[in-house]
């Protein structure tokens, strides 16, 4: 029998509305992410709006819930006992008593021809202490479905531990909740009796945050008495609690009950995800800082290694620059009429030059570029470690934060895989990282290109020796012009004149030689420098790209379950009004 025949034209319109949010609610969350027992919990919830009202009795066991059932009823129809004698939930319809159906493994339905389940389904579940962790588990699935709770608690041990966490569990759901304080026919006198009522309502009130109605009566006494038709304090005590729930399941009354506790439980949830997706959006704001962090390092590696070149370079040009100077220096000395005999030796002019003007400048050029290479390698390698600490510290945060609790979930999971993936490979870029070998592949690429710029054959010669023939070479065109040759045809009068054209034209090609090797050393170490800044970002790309996918998902899920949360607020206002 459904609640349906029971809805006006207005009701029926709220309850389409509410399933609308139901079935929204459970898109969004399909669509990103839910557990199994709260997508359970939704499709109950659509399940609940079409079935009769629910009344869930729970309590410790041997508080009497049987007991206060079977009262309702009319007869003995459970089993009561001193031992868990309820080991899974039992929904009482309607009809006639026979064997139990079977819903599920812990779930069963019995039926009875009393006349309040006619309106009513009453769930009787196992106890939910301690004792027995899988009849309190069983029973903690179940809550969610009820329409209203009936909680029974024993005079003889009122409110224990195990009942202040379970009602805190029904808390969350937003139940409306009913305190029995059962056998109440215990205590002797009416300041005992007072001692515990207030006791219950205290702490009852203290963790629900309002006052709930609390009944004291002796269930197994009202049933005997009813059973034997006298009237007595505990008959009368069970009748008002009898007509308390016949005026809370009045037409009007369980109709908002019923509208209202689907839409309790859909408001957990939904808050419950909300509060998720804002916790993700917060770590990710987190991962954002330390990725920029990141970047920011790559950016200032880069723009650093950049002055540092330029700071690098000019040491070679320094040294290029007291090479001119002394071969100016040089022809000033050597080209003059004085010296005649030495300029017609063209052999020993040239070795001159190259001793006094070339000197060790190939050397020194050659220690220069080494101690470049060096240097771009340790800053490379030296990038690769502040990355892995930075992305290692971000990691040791997050595990202590919420690994353990979040390990199963597919963002955590994904999260923690990329920064260990990334770890991972910074740690062994650092561990193979082979400073020699990257040195000798640097060196390489100069000593091919430097070979270029004076057309020398590279064959296995160094660096330096690549250098010593590239400067050596700049003087040919030099000091070839003193041949004897020229100097007898000529005469004597043109030697301050060759001089000077010797001057300009060694300047000429010195800064020739110059800008040649800056272009070579620059666009090498540009490359060199592209690359490590790439291999670094290559690293981390994957982590940005999780990044950005998943706020850009989560910013939609937050918005639509925002929404969706002022709708079923706005819905459940409407139906208490």
């Amino acid at each position: 029998m459904s609640i349906l025949r029971l809805l006006n034209e207005h009701q029926s319109a709220i309850w389409q509305r509410e399933r609308d949010l139901i079935r929204r609610l459970l898109h969004i969350l399909d669509t990103w992410e839910i557990e199994t027992s709260d997508s359970e919990h939704l499709h109950q919830a659509l399940d609940q709006l079409n079935e009769l009202f629910l009344l869930v009795v729970v309590g410790e066991f041997n508080s009497g819930k049987s007991a206060l059932i079977n009262a309702l009823l009319g007869e003995t129809f459970l089993k009561e006992g001193v031992t868990p004698t309820t080991d899974r939930i039992y929904i009482v319809k309607y009809g006639e008593p026979g064997n139990p159906e079977f819903i599920s493994d812990d779930v069963r339905v019995v039926r009875y021809p009393a006349e309040i389940l006619r309106e009513v389904h009453i769930v009787d579940t196992p106890g939910t202490n301690a004792v027995m962790r899988h009849h309190e588990a069983i029973v903690r699935e179940f809550v969610p479905r009820s329409d209203l709770v009936i909680f029974v608690t024993s005079a003889d041990r009122p409110f224990t531990e195990s009942e202040r966490d379970f009602l805190e569990n029904i808390r969350k759901w937003g139940k409306k909740v009913v305190v029995i304080i059962n056998k109440i026919d215990i205590l002797q006198d009416a300041e005992a009796i007072d001692e515990v009522v207030t006791f219950v309502s205290n702490q009852v009130q203290r963790l629900l945050d309002f006052e709930p109605e609390i009944f004291q009566l002796s269930a197994r006494a009202a049933q005997q008495m009813m059973a034997d038709d006298s009237d007595s304090k505990q008959t009368g005590a069970f009748q008002r609690f009898q007509e308390y729930l016949q005026e809370t399941l009045s037409k009007e009354s369980i109709i908002n009950l019923k509208l209202l506790n689907p839409l309790g439980v859909s408001l957990k949830i939904a808050r419950q995800y909300k509060d998720l997706a804002q916790k993700r959006v917060d770590v990710l704001a987190d991962d954002s800082v330390t990725l920029q962090k990141v970047q920011n390092q790559l950016e200032l590696f880069e723009s650093d290694t950049q002055a540092e070149f330029g700071r690098h370079l000019d040491r070679i040009e320094k040294e290029l620059l007291s090479m001119r100077m002394r071969g100016e220096e040089f022809l000033d000395d050597r080209l003059r009429i004085l010296k005649i005999r030495d300029m017609l030796n063209s052999k020993k002019m040239r070795a001159a030059f190259e001793s006094d003007v070339v000197g060790d400048t190939p050397q020194r050029i050659e220690h220069h570029v080494e101690e470049i290479i060096d240097w771009l390698v340790e800053r490379e390698l030296r990038q690769w470690r502040l990355m892995a600490d930075e992305l290692g510290r971000r990691k040791e945060t997050e595990a202590l934060r919420d690994a353990a609790k979040q390990a199963a979930s597919g963002f955590a999971y994904n999260r923690r895989q990329l920064l260990d993936s990334v770890g991972a490979q910074a740690d062994q870029v650092i561990a193979s990282f082979d400073q020699k070998a990257e040195a000798a592949r640097l060196t390489e690429s100069v000593r091919e290109s430097v070979a270029l710029v004076g057309l020398v054959e590279v064959g296995a010669i160094s660096l330096g020796l690549i250098l010593s023939a590239v400067l050596t070479t700049a003087a040919a065109d030099v000091t070839g012009i003193l041949a004897a040759g020229v100097i007898g045809i000529l005469g004597l009068a043109v030697i301050p004149y060759r001089r000077n054209k010797a001057k300009r034209e060694f300047r000429q090609k010195m800064s020739q030689l110059q800008e040649s090797l800056r272009e070579v050393l620059t666009e090498n170490f540009k490359r060199e420098l592209e690359r490590s800044v790439g291999r670094l970002r290559e690293a981390i790309a994957p982590y940005r790209r999780f990044i950005l996918s998943e706020e850009d998902q989560l910013r939609g899920v937050l918005s639509d379950l925002d929404d969706t949360e002022v709708e079923f607020q706005s819905l459940k206002e409407e139906i208490e009004r």
